[in-house]
């Protein structure tokens, strides 16, 4: 298997872009999130979004959204913008997706609108690389690899291990594949996916890998891909 190449010119963004808050979710750009679409806004929402241009922004929840009193609890700022790229419609109006990530963005604005669900202006970020970076790429790389292996003792003959330790992915992109696969939590993620300077990326994935590491027990591995999330 190969990985194909890798842009990091900046998207281009409609005007408004639905959003799709989940508590516990944090989508990457360039991977794929299954999803299991049931509830009657969000089958609106995606409904619209396939009739349309496909695109809908990953939020995750911002801390306080449990008390929060309305249909519009808070939300990060930062998000990922995914492109719809599988679907399969179901009884009742439910649909099963995958969404593909395509950028982080900035939520600019949240407009008001009839429709049940959320929309939001955006401005779409690339990842950022310093001309002379502090640490070497390479370098920082290894550890990575080293480290993410860790977390999966009972998959070192795994072919996703060769794949990425062979693969020349971006630091950027390597550290959000990383990241959407390890056992993190959701605000550690989304504390990953906010990080625009890919070397602080690197940095910051690495220190929370090994933090990770030092509490965690062994634990089966996990799925891959990941089940449906749920809305």
């Amino acid at each position: 298997m190969s990985f194909p190449a890798f842009s990091n010119a900046r998207q281009e963004l409609p005007d408004l872009v639905p959003v799709f808050p989940l508590p516990n979710v944090v989508l990457f750009p360039h991977l794929g999130l299954p999803l299991h679409i049931f509830e009657p806004r969000y089958k609106q929402m995606v409904t619209d979004a396939l009739e349309s241009h496909r695109l809908i922004a990953m939020a995750l929840l911002a801390p306080g959204w449990q008390q929060h009193v309305g249909d519009k609890p808070p939300l990060y700022d930062t998000v990922c913008v995914g492109r719809i790229t599988s679907e399969e419609r179901l009884e009742n109006g439910r649909f099963n997706l995958i969404l593909h990530g395509l950028t982080r963005a900035a939520v600019v604005e949240e407009v008001e609108s009839d429709e049940p669900y959320r929309l939001v202006r955006l401005d779409a970020f690339v990842d950022s690389y310093a001309p002379e970076p502090l640490f070497p790429r390479d370098d920082r790389r290894r550890e990575l690899l080293r480290e993410f292996r860790a977390h999966f003792p009972g998959h070192e003959g795994d072919s996703v291990f060769h794949q990425l330790e062979a693969s020349d992915l971006p630091l950027g992109v390597l550290c959000d594949v990383r990241a959407s696969a390890s056992l993190l939590s959701p605000a550690i993620r989304q504390e990953l996916l906010a990080e625009l300077d890919v070397d602080l990326r690197g940095d910051l994935l690495l220190a929370r890998l090994q933090a990770a590491r030092t509490t965690l027990k062994a634990s089966p591995g996990r799925d891959f891909p990941p089940p449906f999330s749920r809305n």
